[in-house]
């Protein structure tokens, strides 16, 4: 089996995660014809194995999963101190006397990949850095196809040397997290229309094509340059299935606003609609942890706006495009790219 045996119209649905994408979601997209991927990397080993039981009660179809490839942090006390100093003006704003100390910094990647190696999903894709060769190898002897995500030529070039079957080429157009893994995050700076024909033109193994993508004609554009599929996320996150806030659906839907790059949230460079948080630690954006840490100590700011509906301290990752996102079920949604492929 090969990338273009998971789909009849070549979109996979970008996994995306912190909740949007359901079991119903990632169902409903590979019940269209496309491919559903659901988010993994915040999931424990238990969770992974109940949302891949409930996903293949709701679809016979292909679907893929997605990991970060991380280590266990261990941050010292003054590096946690630091960071949730730096984050002050945002708790006392919510009338905290400190920040609250997270119950860990991330889920063991080891042990999802053991889960993952069991559930034998049809494709995996991985992100935030690099697998070896041998996990490779233990996930085609599984039968499972292996894509990498990429923001520049040399990292695809490394996906491919250790025998990934695809990389997304991630322009920085692109919402949410970048998947930068050999040098600076802030270096990876290639624009979708420059990334997708250089990647095509650096590897022999197929290029999925992200960043801006948002219609018929975007995928067009992707194909022409080389591109054997595209990878969709903010599309999907006003589809009725997709589970993000309310008030965070109704900020996409509203195209106001613009999106940039920051690290504040998650201590990782990542894309979304600009708030009052962004704006605040700006300043002090450079020093924060990096990720998971960042991730973790901003973790209870950000649950506690999902509780007050608050947006302007919520992580609204999104792409550039965001503001040509269409609400609909995600299979009506499939069905309109479709028709628009065609014309």
């Amino acid at each position: 089996m090969g990338i273009d045996d998971l789909f009849q119209i070549s979109v996979i649905q970008g996994p995306m995660a912190g909740g949007a994408c359901t079991p119903q979601l990632v169902a409903a997209v590979s019940n269209a014809g496309a491919l559903g991927a659901l988010p993994c990397s915040l999931l424990s080993p238990q969770t992974i194995e109940e949302q891949v039981a409930r996903l293949r009660t709701l679809t016979p179809r292909p679907f893929l999963l997605n990991f970060f490839v991380q280590g266990a942090p261990n941050p010292s006390e003054a590096e946690v101190a630091g960071g949730a100093e730096l984050l002050r003006p945002v708790w006392e704003s919510l009338g905290w006397n400190s920040l609250p100390t997270p119950a860990a910094w991330c889920e063991d990647f080891a042990a999802q990949f053991e889960t993952l190696l069991t559930l034998r999903p049809a494709a995996v894709s991985f992100t935030f850095g690099i697998l070896e060769s041998v996990q490779v190898e233990r996930l085609h002897r599984a039968g499972i196809l292996v894509i990498g995500t990429v923001t520049t030529v040399e990292e695809a070039l490394a996906w491919e040397a250790i025998g990934a079957d695809a990389v997304v080429a991630s322009g920085v157009e692109a919402g949410g997290h970048r998947g930068t893994f050999i040098g600076r995050q802030e270096d990876a700076t290639l624009s979708s229309q420059d990334l997708w024909p250089a990647v095509v033109a650096a590897v022999a193994i197929p290029v999925i094509a992200a960043g801006g993508i948002m219609r018929g004609e975007d995928i067009k554009r992707a194909l022409a340059l080389g591109a054997r599929a595209v990878q969709m996320g903010t599309a999907f996150l006003v589809t009725d299935e997709a589970a993000i806030h309310s008030a965070y659906k109704a900020r996409i839907i509203s195209g106001e606003g613009q999106t940039r790059l920051t690290r504040s949230f998650s201590g990782r460079y990542a894309r979304g609609i600009e708030n009052r948080f962004m704006r605040q630690m700006a300043s002090v954006e450079s020093q924060v942890p990096p990720y998971p840490i960042q991730n973790a100590l901003t973790g209870a700011i950000r649950a506690a706006a999902a509780k007050s509906g608050d947006t302007e301290l919520m992580s609204m990752w999104a792409g550039t495009g965001f503001n040509r996102a269409r609400p609909m079920a995600a299979g009506r949604l499939i069905a309109l790219l479709a028709s628009e492929l065609q014309t």
